[in-house]
C-alpha cells in the first residue's frame, strides 16, 4: 500500500512518487478545507500561540486530519517556524523527514539533499528522472493554462492559481490531475475572451483569505500573473532535476525572485501588482524590498486567519484600481 507523505512546502515530489508513495501538500488541503478556520483553532487549543502564523497552525492540524504516514518538512528555504512544527509533530509520534534548500543556490548542496531524499525513499535516480519526464508533460499543459490567462484572457486569475498551485503535489493523483487539466483545456480554448482594462500581478504566497481574485475581476481588472504559483509548477525548463529545483526561485535569496518578477512584469505588460503577506511571517519584511525594486505600483494586502475578503480590503483594492486608471 502506497504511503501518504505530507509536505510543508514544495519539495522534489518526483522522488516520492518514483518510490511508489503519494504526496499531499498540506498547505493546499488546508486552504481548500471548509473547516480551515477550525483547523487553526484546533492548533491553538493544543497550545500554539495566537500570535503565530495561521498557515503553520493549519498545517499542523491538517497533518493529523489527513492521516499522513510521514511529513517532509522544508527546514531551510521556507518558514522559520517549520523547525518547531517538525519537533512538535515528532514528539506526537509522526515521522518527519527534513529537506533543506541552500540559501545561496549552491548546486552541490542541493545535489546532496536530493541524494539523501532518494536514499530515504530507497529509489534509484533513473526512476526519479523518468518520473520527472512524466511530470514535465503535465506541467507543460498547465503552462498552456497560464498562457490562455495572460495572452488570450480565456482563463481567470483564480483558475490559473488553482491549476498552477496543484502542481506542488499533482493533487495526490498525477494521472487524475492530468485528465483534469486536459478536460479543462478542452473547454477553456473555446471560451470568449474576458474583458478587463487593467492587467495585474499577484506576488507572494497564496492567500489564506478567499475572494481576492473574484473581487478584482468584478472591478474590471484581471490577474494575469501568479508569481509563486507559477514557480510551484516549475516554470524553468531543465533536463536535470537538480537544475529544475535550482531554477525554482522561492527558497533562495529574494534577488532571484525579483529577476523573475521583473521579466514577467515586462512580458505580461502589467499595470500594477498585489503583494500578499501573511501576518506573523518573516517574509513581511521583504515587502520593503519589493516596493523599492519594482517600477510600478504595489498594493500590499495582509492576511491573518482563514475567511472571506473583508470590506476594508475591498475598499483598498478599489482605490488601487482607481489610481491605476488615473495613471
Amino acid at each position: 500500500m502506497a504511503r501518504r507523505i505530507g509536505i510543508t512546502s514544495t519539495i522534489p515530489i518526483e522522488v516520492v512518487y518514483a518510490a511508489g508513495s503519494t504526496v499531499i501538500d498540506l498547505n493546499n488541503v488546508f486552504a481548500d478545507s471548509q473547516a480551515s478556520l477550525s483547523l487553526v483553532e484546533r492548533a491553538e487549543r493544543r497550545g500554539f500561540p495566537e500570535s503565530s502564523c495561521s498557515w503553520i497552525k493549519g498545517i499542523y492540524s491538517e497533518a493529523h486530519a489527513s492521516k499522513v504516514d510521514a511529513v517532509i518538512a522544508v527546514l531551510q528555504g521556507d518558514c522559520s517556524n517549520t523547525h518547531a512544527l517538525m519537533e512538535t509533530l515528532e514528539m506526537e509520534g509522526l515521522e518527519t523527514i527534513p529537506f533543506l534548500y541552500p540559501y545561496d543556490r549552491d548546486r552541490d548542496f542541493l545535489e546532496l539533499q536530493m541524494r539523501k531524499l532518494c536514499s530515504t525513499f530507497e529509489v534509484e535516480r533513473s526512476r526519479v528522472d523518468e518520473t520527472k519526464r512524466r511530470f514535465d508533460r503535465i506541467r507543460e499543459r498547465v503552462e498552456e493554462i497560464d498562457r490562455l490567462t495572460w495572452q488570450e484572457a480565456r482563463v481567470s486569475g483564480f483558475e490559473n492559481h488553482l491549476f498552477q498551485i496543484s502542481c506542488s503535489d499533482m493533487k495526490g493523483d498525477p494521472a487524475g490531475f492530468e485528465r483534469e487539466v486536459e478536460d479543462f483545456l478542452a473547454g477553456a480554448g473555446e471560451r470568449k475572451p474576458a474583458e478587463g482594462d487593467l492587467r495585474l500581478g499577484y506576488l507572494g504566497i497564496p492567500p489564506i483569505i478567499s475572494g481576492i481574485y473574484e473581487f478584482v475581476e468584478s472591478q474590471g481588472a484581471r490577474v494575469v500573473f501568479n508569481e509563486l504559483q507559477r514557480q510551484f509548477r516549475m516554470a524553468g525548463k531543465t533536463d536535470d532535476i537538480v537544475d529544475q529545483y535550482l531554477e525554482y526561485t522561492y527558497p533562495y535569496h529574494i534577488r532571484f525572485r525579483l529577476e523573475d518578477i521583473k521579466r514577467e512584469i515586462e512580458r505580461r505588460r502589467l499595470d500594477g501588482v498585489i503583494h500578499y503577506v501573511q501576518a506573523f511571517c518573516f517574509r513581511q519584511i521583504e515587502d520593503m524590498i519589493i516596493r523599492k525594486e519594482l517600477d510600478l505600483p504595489v498594493l500590499t494586502i495582509e492576511g491573518n486567519r482563514p475567511g472571506r475578503i473583508d470590506v476594508r480590503t475591498k475598499i483598498r483594492i478599489e482605490a488601487f484600481l482607481d489610481m491605476l486608471r488615473a495613471r
